[in-house]
């Protein structure tokens, strides 16, 4: 079956949500979401704490609740939401194949935007080396599982997903995962992390810093993980489940069979400041461009990309980032050096915006700079300290003297690395 719609949305997460909502109330015409997963909501549904912002009367949300709400108001505005519905590819410029419980399908538009999200690396990405034992879960797995099984025999976490786990990750991710478990009724034998410092406290779980897992053992179960110190100590951990936390990659796979170049820090699709993609018509927003940001900053995304998607519908226009000359505003690519691990966007046009940037390694106090062909645009010392598990948002100042038709930006930071 072949049909027509004017904005098709790829991901029912914050995202993608946000984005069919501000596009069904402004009347882009019929909007339809594409979510594979049984329900719409995307990460935050598993997400059973606090944290997710406040309702209409002021109390806190929980990440079921945030979800429900993002659906609630994309359905209000007009926007179609269909589960259970994988684009699998790519029919035309702006067409894909779609598998549903109806059948398959091929659905063009006038735009699309793809909210697809990010996963954690599964422990056969990581290179972990072992016998490949059951009970080895990301976070989101872990959650998913207790949440499905909550209730079931007393504990769910004791019956399904252990009674004694290790999770690898100093990120705020694994406090989530060290609440799940603990709330499971799973004891954590302690929490291990590369990092020479944790993002944050535990709640009395060991914490073992500047620490690698370099084994899995056991068959069926984990038996324990083997460990090795910053003093290159080896040790051995028991447990039964092992949780990896963090190590965000994109769920990038339209994106790559459509061939639109990925960015090399976060692998998601390069796009320009108003979240277009170097093919006209296709528009990337939230944590398929830069993994592990919070669900109110992707919900952010969503909608500035909807407005985007708008300015489209109503000029027209190509709606893609350009190399051309003339009239056809031309932009140039951005990247980051040194310790920065990725910069966004990466497509920089002749108006000025702001960038996101996170750092590889903790930096205290750096001096960030932006450079073109040799010239420095800016150098200036922040007033805080940069972590690798949270982006710093820069003005559009920084990018303000960039020449739209010269060669590649750079971003880069000199400071005191932990």
């Amino acid at each position: 079956m072949n049909r027509t719609v004017d904005v098709l949305v790829v991901g029912a997460g914050p995202a993608g949500l946000a984005a069919a909502a501000r596009l069904a109330a402004a009347g882009a015409g019929r909007v339809e979401v594409l979510e594979r997963e049984p329900a719409a909501g995307g990460v935050p549904r598993h997400c059973a704490r606090p944290g997710f912002g406040a309702d209409a009367r002021g109390r806190p949300l929980d990440g079921p609740g945030y979800a429900r709400r993002a659906v609630r108001e994309a359905l209000r505005a007009g926007a179609v939401v269909r589960t259970g519905a994988s684009a699998t590819g790519w029919a035309g410029p702006l067409a894909l194949d779609v598998t549903s419980p109806a059948g398959l399908e091929r659905i063009g538009a006038r735009a699309v935007v793809l909210a697809t999200g990010a996963r954690e690396r599964p422990r056969s990405a990581r290179l972990l080396p072992g016998t490949r034992p059951a009970g080895v879960l990301t976070t989101g797995e872990l959650q998913r599982t207790v949440r499905l099984f909550e209730g079931w025999k007393g504990h769910a976490g004791q019956e399904y997903v252990g009674r004694r786990a290790v999770v690898v990750g100093g990120d705020p991710v694994a406090r989530s995962a060290v609440r799940t478990l603990r709330s499971a009724g799973v004891e954590v034998a302690a929490v291990v992390t590369e990092l020479p410092y944790a993002a944050v406290s535990f709640e009395s779980v060991p914490l073992l810093t500047g620490t690698v897992v370099t084994e899995l053992l056991g068959r069926g179960r984990p038996t324990g993980v083997a460990v090795r110190g910053r003093d290159g100590r080896a040790s051995v951990l028991r447990c039964d489940t092992v949780v990896l936390t963090g190590d965000w990659i994109p769920d990038h796979e339209l994106a790559r069979a459509r061939g639109l170049p990925l960015a090399p820090g976060t692998r998601g699709p390069v796009t320009d400041g108003a979240f277009r993609t170097t093919a006209p018509g296709i528009f990337a927003a939230g944590n398929l461009l830069h993994g592990g940001e919070p669900a109110a900053v992707a919900a952010a995304e969503g909608r500035a990309a909807a407005d985007a998607v708008l300015d489209h519908l109503r000029d027209g226009h190509p709606g893609g980032p350009s190399r051309s000359v003339g009239t056809v505003p031309v932009t140039v690519s951005v990247t980051a050096v040194g310790p920065l691990r990725w910069v966004a966007p990466g497509l920089l046009g002749p108006e000025a915006g702001p960038l996101l940037v996170r750092a590889e390694s903790r930096l205290v106090r750096p001096v960030l700079t932006v450079s073109q062909d040799g010239a420095r645009l800016r150098r200036e010392r922040l007033p805080a300290t940069l972590v690798p598990w949270r982006s710093v948002r820069l003005g559009p100042g920084w990018t303000r003297g960039v020449d739209p038709a010269g060669g590649p930006v750079t971003v880069g930071a000199e400071g005191w690395e932990e």
